[in-house]
C-alpha cells in the first residue's frame, strides 16, 4: 500500500514522471495493440461458426481447432514460422535494429507495427499531458487504447467489435458516477441519444436510398462517447465524424471515379477523441459564433 501511496505521490510532485511512465505504457501497449488488430476479428469468426455449428449441428463431429487467442500462438514470421524472441519484440527499438525485416528470412516487416506502436505512444502521451496525473488521464488513455484497436479493425474488416465497445460503454458510464467527465445524467442520456441518433439517421437514409448507409457498430460506438462526454458532446462527435468521413469519400470517388464503402469507425474516434479534449472550447467557441450572428 505505501509503494502505491509514493508512486501517486511521486506523479503528483513530479507531473514529468508520470507523463514519461505513461508514454512507455503505450509504447508496449501499442506493441499489443497490433496483435489484438490481427487476431481479434479472427477469433470472432471462429467463435461464431463454433457457436453455428454447435446449435444447428449439435451432433455432427468436428476435427480439433489449434488454440488460438490474443497469446497463443505466440508471434511469428508467417513465411518461415521463426517465432518472435524477446529483444525481437521491443516496440520501435527492434524494428529499428532488424531494419524492417525477419531476422531469419529476411522478410520485410510491415510498416504498420512501428506505426502503430509510435501512433499509440504519442496519443497517450497527449492524454496524459491534457488531464495531467489523475484518475481522468488513466481513463482517457484507457479510452484511447481502445479507440485505435477499434480503428485499426473497423479499417481491416469494416467491423467495430462488441467485444470492445460495449464494455467501453460500461466503463464510461462508471467512471461518470464520480462526475470525472459529465454528470451521470448527462452520460445515460448521451449513450441513448448517441445510439439512437444513428439509428434514425440509418434507417432514413435506407428508407430513402434502399441503402445502408453505416453500420451498427458505428451506433454503439457514437453511444460510448455519449457515455464518456454526455450528450452535450456528441455533435461534436457526429458533425466531426460525418465531415472527415465526406471529404474521405470524395477524395475516394475523384481518385477511383466510383463510391466504395469506407470504415466509419476512425472518423468516429477522432472525432470523438478530439471533442475528449477541446470539446468545451468548441462548444463555448460555436455558442459564441452564434451570439455574435445574432447581433
Amino acid at each position: 500500500m505505501n509503494f502505491f501511496t509514493n508512486v501517486i505521490y511521486a506523479m503528483q510532485q513530479y507531473p514529468w514522471f508520470f507523463y514519461i511512465c505513461t508514454t512507455i505504457v503505450g509504447l508496449m501497449v501499442g506493441s499489443f495493440l497490433n496483435v489484438v488488430i490481427y487476431r481479434l476479428p479472427i477469433m470472432m469468426e471462429r467463435n461464431f461458426k463454433e457457436e453455428y455449428e454447435e446449435y444447428f449441428h449439435p451432433e455432427a463431429e468436428r476435427p480439433k481447432q489449434e488454440k488460438f487467442n490474443l497469446m497463443v500462438p505466440a508471434s511469428h514470421c508467417p513465411k518461415c514460422n521463426h517465432k518472435i524472441s524477446a529483444w525481437e519484440n521491443i516496440p520501435l527499438l527492434s524494428y529499428i535494429i532488424l531494419r524492417g525485416k525477419c531476422h531469419k528470412c529476411g522478410l520485410p516487416i510491415s510498416m504498420r507495427y512501428p506505426l502503430v506502436e509510435g501512433f499509440t505512444a504519442v496519443m497517450t502521451f497527449i492524454a496524459a499531458f491534457h488531464f495531467g496525473p489523475s484518475v481522468a488521464a488513466l481513463g482517457a488513455i484507457l479510452f484511447t487504447w481502445c479507440l485505435i484497436a477499434i480503428s485499426g479493425i473497423d479499417f481491416d474488416k469494416m467491423l467495430i467489435p462488441d467485444e470492445i465497445v460495449l464494455p467501453l460503454i460500461w466503463i464510461g458510464l462508471l467512471f461518470n458516477i464520480a462526475g470525472t467527465y459529465t454528470d451521470l445524467a448527462s452520460a445515460v442520456i448521451g449513450a441513448i441519444a448517441g445510439y439512437m441518433i444513428l439509428w434514425c439517421f440509418y434507417w432514413g437514409f435506407k428508407l430513402c436510398t434502399g441503402k445502408e448507409g453505416m453500420g451498427y457498430g458505428d451506433f454503439k460506438l457514437t453511444a460510448c462517447f455519449g457515455a464518456w462526454l454526455g450528450y452535450k458532446m456528441l455533435g461534436i462527435v457526429i458533425i466531426g465524424s460525418a465531415l472527415v468521413g465526406a471529404i474521405v469519400g470524395i477524395m475516394l470517388i475523384k481518385n477511383k471515379g466510383k463510391s466504395k464503402p469506407i470504415p466509419f469507425g476512425p472518423y468516429i474516434a477522432m472525432a470523438g477523441f478530439i471533442g475528449m479534449l477541446y470539446g468545451e472550447k468548441i462548444n463555448d467557441w460555436y455558442i459564441q459564433f452564434v451570439m455574435f450572428l445574432r447581433n
